[in-house]
C-alpha cells in the first residue's frame, strides 16, 4: 500500500469540511483548501464545534479532540494544498466540468505517487481520471453527510484503478473510522442510485396527491425504518445536487431515472440551494408551475 501521511481536501463546503474532520481525527496531517477565506473560517469553526460536542457526549477525550484539530491546516489554493499530499480528496460541486478542471490541475501539481480521489456521489471516475496521466491512481471515496457522524464510505474502483490504490483508500477510510464497501464503477454506485429512485418516486406521489410530503417522510421512517424521509433527504443534500444526480442517471441508465417534472420546476422556480421546510405542489396541467413554500436560505457547498 501507498503510505499516506498527508491528505489534502479540495473544497471546504459541507462535504469537504466533514472529510477534513474525519481525516484529522484519523491521525492524518490534513490540509483543507478553498479559494474563499470565509469558507475556511467557517469550516474551522464548525470542525472545532463538532469536536467539542463529541467530547461533551463522551465519544472523544479532550486530548484526542485537540490533537485532531492541531493536525488541520488551511490553504487558499489547490497548488498550496496538494503539492506535498500523499492523497488528495476532491469535494467540489457535483458537476463533471468542475471535477475535470480540478483533476487536470492536480495531475500537474501532485507528485507521480499521489493518489487522487473524488467524493462524487454518481459520476464516472474513469471519465474523471481520463484527463490525467495516472488513471491507475484514481479512485472514488464517497462520504455521506454529515461525514463526522455517518459511518459508511463507498470506495469506487474505476476501470484502471490498481490494487495498491484500492487497498490504500480502504485503509485510509478504515483509519477514519468508516465502514467501507468496495464498489465496481457504475452510474450512481449503490446508495445514490437507490436514493435517487426513492426520491424521484416521492415526487411522483406528492404530485399525484397520494400523501403530503410530511406523511411520505413519516411513512418511510416508521414503516421502512429509514432514518429520514425522502424530502428531508432532499433538504439535506440540496435540490440542485439531487437533480444533477438524477439527470446523470437518466442519461446513463435510461427512462426509469427521468427526473420528475416537479423537481425540475422547483429548481427552475429559484429554490435550488435552499432548505425547503414545507413542500406544496400544484400541478393540475402539464407545464403548470410547482411551488415550494416556507423556504429559508441554507448554503449547499459540497
Amino acid at each position: 500500500m501507498t503510505e499516506v501521511k498527508t491528505i489534502a481536501v479540495i473544497g471546504a463546503g459541507t462535504m469537504g469540511r466533514g472529510i477534513a474532520h474525519a481525516a484529522a481525527l484519523g491521525g492524518y496531517h490534513t490540509i483543507l483548501e478553498d479559494i474563499l477565506p470565509n469558507a475556511l473560517r467557517r469550516a474551522g469553526s464548525e470542525i472545532r464545534a463538532n469536536l467539542d460536542q463529541a467530547v461533551e457526549i463522551g465519544k472523544l477525550t479532550a486530548g484526542d479532540a485537540n490533537a485532531a484539530f492541531a493536525r488541520l491546516q488551511y490553504a487558499g489554493s489547490v497548488e498550496e494544498a496538494a503539492r506535498q499530499a500523499d492523497l488528495v480528496i476532491e469535494a467540489v460541486p457535483e458537476e463533471m466540468e468542475s471535477k475535470i478542471e480540478i483533476f487536470t490541475l492536480l495531475d500537474k501539481i501532485c507528485r507521480p505517487t499521489t493518489i487522487l480521489a473524488s467524493n462524487t456521489s454518481s459520476l464516472s471516475l474513469t471519465e474523471i481520471g481520463s484527463v490525467t496521466y495516472r488513471a491507475k491512481k484514481i479512485v472514488g471515496m464517497h462520504f455521506f453527510n454529515p461525514v463526522h457522524k455517518m459511518k459508511l464510505l463507498e470506495i469506487v474502483r474505476a476501470l484502471e484503478t490498481d490494487d495498491d490504490t484500492l487497498a490504500t483508500a480502504v485503509d485510509v477510510g478504515t483509519r477514519m473510522g468508516k465502514e467501507v464497501v468496495v464498489i465496481k464503477e457504475s452510474p450512481g454506485f449503490v446508495t445514490s442510485r437507490i436514493n435517487a429512485m426513492i426520491g424521484n418516486e416521492a415526487f411522483y406521489m406528492l404530485q399525484e396527491g397520494v400523501a403530503s410530503a410530511e406523511d411520505i417522510d413519516k411513512a418511510l421512517k416508521l414503516g421502512l425504518n429509514h432514518p429520514m424521509g425522502p424530502f428531508e433527504m432532499v433538504d439535506l443534500v440540496g435540490l440542485d445536487t439531487r437533480l444533477h444526480i438524477l439527470e446523470y442517471l437518466h442519461k446513463t441508465l435510461g427512462e426509469k431515472f427521468r427526473p420528475r417534472a416537479s423537481a425540475r420546476a422547483i429548481r427552475e422556480g429559484g429554490t435550488a440551494g435552499t432548505q425547503v421546510r414545507t413542500w406544496s405542489v400544484e400541478y393540475p396541467e402539464p407545464g403548470a408551475k410547482v411551488a415550494a413554500e416556507e423556504t429559508s436560505a441554507a448554503g449547499r457547498g459540497r
